[in-house]
C-alpha cells in the first residue's frame, strides 16, 4: 500500500481507530488531528474535504501518531457496515463457467458483519466443509443515504473502493436456492486492504486489472470493464428497493477463474496464502486456516 484509509487496532480489546497508510507507516488520524472523523463511517460520509483534510493531516502527522504498518491489526475497512449487498454472475465468463445464461437481473444476496475478516487477518474453513472458494472481487463503500438512484446520479453516492474476497462454502451454497448459507459463514470474507477514495480512480472503477493469486498462482484475471452490470446500474437497482446508507457496501462479483469450476477443484486449504489484487487499489492478503 502507499496511501488508503484504514480501521486499525494497536491491540487494545474494542480499540478499532480510523488510520491513514502511508508506505510501511499507519499514522492514527485521531491522533494527527482530532477534528477528523472518528471512523470510516463518519469518513466515508463526510467526504472529498474529510479525504483531503485526513491526507494533510497524516503527512504532517506528530511522531506519537505514526506506528509500523507490521506492528497493527487491520480490521475490514469498514468493520460493521449496516449493509453488505454481493451481485453474483456479474461477468460473463464467471457465469458461463458454472453453467448460468447470461442474468437478464443481478443475482442479489447479503454478507453479515461476523463474516468480515481485515487484510492479513486469517480466512477460516469451518469443521463442517472442505470446499472453501476464492472470489476476487471489487468493493464498493457508500458515502450517503440514498434511495431512487439513477444512473447519471448514482456515482456521486460512493465514497471509495476496496477489495473483497467473497470466500464460499461451495456445498453450503447449494444446499437451497439461496446462496445466503454458504456466503456468510464467520470469518470468511476478506475486506480491505485499505479504502481509496473514488476521486483517486477512474469512474466507477471502470477499468481496472482484478486478480486473485492462491500461493503465488494466478487464478483469476480479468478487468472490471467487463462487469455485466457496472457499479453505477447496480446501484441504480439496489435502491429502487433498498435505501442505501453511508458505510453501507455492494460488493460487485467475481471473474471466471474460481476453484469450483475447475478440474479437479481447488479449494483453499490451511496454510495456503490467498490474495486479491484490484489495480489502483492495492493487494488484500490473508493466510487460510482451519477453525478452532
Amino acid at each position: 500500500m502507499t496511501f488508503g484509509f484504514v480501521t486499525f487496532s494497536t491491540g487494545t480489546a474494542g480499540d478499532a481507530r480510523l488510520g491513514a497508510v502511508i508506505g510501511d507507516t499507519v499514522v492514527d488520524l485521531q491522533a494527527a488531528d482530532a477534528a477528523l472523523p472518528r471512523d470510516m463511517v463518519a469518513l466515508a460520509a463526510a467526504g472529498p474535504d474529510a479525504f483531503a483534510a485526513g491526507g494533510r493531516a497524516a503527512r504532517a502527522a506528530p511522531a506519537g501518531a505514526v506506528h509500523p504498518l507490521d506492528s497493527v491489526t487491520l480490521l475490514p475497512v469498514v468493520p460493521r457496515p449496516g449493509k453488505v449487498m454481493c451481485l453474483g454472475l456479474n461477468y460473463a465468463d464467471h457465469a458461463a463457467e458454472g453453467g448460468n445464461a447470461r442474468p437478464e437481473y443481478p443475482s442479489f444476496f447479503m454478507r453479515g458483519p461476523t463474516s468480515l475478516v481485515g487484510h492479513r487477518a486469517p480466512v477460516v474453513r469451518p469443521r463442517v466443509s472442505q470446499k472453501l472458494d476464492f472470489e476476487a472481487e471489487l468493493a464498493v463503500v457508500i458515502g450517503r443515504r440514498c434511495h431512487g438512484l439513477t444512473d447519471a446520479d448514482a456515482l456521486s453516492a460512493v465514497a471509495g473502493y476496496a477489495c473483497f474476497n467473497d470466500a464460499t462454502l461451495r456445498d453450503y451454497q447449494r444446499k437451497t436456492a439461496q446462496w445466503t448459507i454458504g456466503k456468510n459463514f464467520d470469518r470468511t470474507g476478506g475486506f480491505g486492504p485499505c479504502f481509496v477514495p473514488a476521486s483517486a480512480l477512474p469512474p466507477g472503477a471502470v477499468g481496472l486489472k482484478i486478480e486473485s493469486r492462491l500461493n503465488g498462482r494466478v487464478m483469476q484475471s480479468d478487468n472490471t470493464r467487463n462487469m455485466l452490470f457496472p457499479v453505477a446500474e447496480t446501484l441504480r437497482l439496489i435502491t429502487e428497493a433498498i435505501t442505501l446508507e453511508p458505510g453501507d457496501v455492494v460488493i460487485m462479483g467475481t471473474p471466471a477463474g474460481v476453484g469450483y469450476a475447475r478440474t479437479p477443484p481447488v479449494w483453499m486449504q490451511p496454510g495456503d496464502t490467498i490474495e486479491i489484487e484490484i489495480e489502483g487499489i492495492g493487494t488484500l492478503s490473508n493466510p487460510v486456516e482451519d477453525a478452532a
